[in-house]
């Protein structure tokens, strides 16, 4: 068993397994700050991920967070906060690199041709999402918490939000965009972003069959391996599985949704069962969130529906620098993490106010970057 330093950002373990083959296991170690991912995280899981890739003796991968509160709760943007109060308006080389650092890690997981099982226990969200989004197999057990909240902070949903909430069924994605609704692990197997439920009594027993498992040196045939093992602990854990509020109201968010803007969508939440909790936290986070970040989900949805997987991370690394040169971004993380005041004063402070100028610079490349960073992808 070789294993890093146990204070490290990132653990990476490799574990024997049958025939010689070896199991990598990486855990992302800050669960004091709930497994935020920072750019050292970054720096430390592309290079570690891309050996394990080329190595013909290293089978499978394992993802997983410290602690039991959540494998990654997002993005460490508080960082991304310090650089934009030194560089406002930009260009923000913090930022900028982050964004682009991040988008290529997401991207390597999902183009990644040996299996990765992701272990999505408790918080999951924002940059968390990101990396379980890409994983081939992405567990999900009962204390699952998945969402994207960025439109409470002057953002969007990024990390490839792009692709797989154009990918949800009908326009869930959509729903879940802009409301930031919690789902748990039934709701991420129903919209596609989780694969298995599985107890998380059954984690270290997991850890284990996948040391005992007959791997090959064929990574597609490993990918089923991979598979049937964890169908098997699906199975046991069967009967726990939870009910899925997006299925219960999905009828609803098609109706809501079937409006063609923000406003209108708002309103017909608004006209929705206020009693119904599910239903009402969605409509509050619209109402409460960044009217300008509301507008940019709608159009992110619309543009992405026929791009690629390369050029929806080329367009979420435009949207989210251009994000950083603009009011919301900032303002959102202030009033959340920073001053922790909960009232964000958003420029515009209003739908009626945003207009189709200020969505289109949001999409438009910094006229300081000739070309598209991600353009190599």
């Amino acid at each position: 068993m070789t294993e890093t330093s146990t204070d490290a950002p990132v653990l990476f373990e490799e574990r024997p397994a049958r025939d010689g083959y070896r199991v990598g296991i990486l855990t992302l170690n800050a669960p004091k700050a709930l497994n935020a991912l920072s750019q050292t995280m970054i720096d430390q899981l592309r290079p570690q991920l891309t050996a394990w890739r080329e190595d013909p003796g290293l089978a499978c991968v394992v993802m997983r967070g410290a602690g039991e509160k959540a494998f990654c709760a997002g993005g460490d943007i508080v960082e991304i906060y310090r650089a934009m109060r030194e560089h406002p308006g930009g260009p923000n080389p913090l930022a900028e690199r982050f964004f682009e650092t991040e988008y290529r890690l997401d991207y390597l997981l999902h183009m990644y041709p040996k299996p990765i099982v992701l272990w999505g226990n408790g918080i999951v969200m924002g940059g968390g999402l990101g990396l379980m989004a890409g994983a081939s197999h992405r567990v999900v057990t009962e204390t699952s918490r998945i969402a994207m909240p960025e439109v409470g902070i002057g953002l969007y949903p990024d990390v490839g939000g792009t692709w797989f909430l154009n990918r949800m069924p009908a326009r869930v994605g959509l729903y879940l965009g802009l409301t930031a609704s919690q789902i748990n692990a039934a709701d991420a197997l129903f919209v596609g972003l989780g694969d298995y439920f599985i107890q998380t009594e059954h984690h270290e027993a997991l850890l284990d069959a996948l040391t005992e498992a007959a791997w090959g040196d064929d990574a597609e045939d490993n990918q089923g391996r991979c598979s049937v093992l964890l169908r098997e602990f699906a199975d046991r854990s069967r009967g726990a599985l939870p009910d899925s509020p997006v299925r219960q109201h999905l009828d609803l968010i098609n109706h809501v949704v079937d409006n063609h803007s923000v406003a209108a969508i708002l309103q017909a939440l608004r006209g929705a069962d206020q009693d119904d909790k599910w239903i009402r936290r969605g409509t509050e986070t619209l109402t409460k969130g960044s009217p300008t970040s509301a507008r940019l989900v709608l159009e992110q949805y619309r543009r992405g529906r026929y791009l690629s997987l390369k050029e929806a991370f080329m367009q979420e690394w435009v949207l989210s620098v251009q994000c950083t040169r603009h009011h919301d971004f900032a303002e959102g993380i202030r009033a959340l993490l920073i001053d922790k005041d909960q009232s964000p004063r958003w420029q515009p402070a209003s739908l009626e106010d945003v207009d189709g100028a200020l969505v289109e610079a949001h999409f438009t490349l910094p006229e300081d970057y000739p070309n598209n960073p991600l353009a190599d992808l």
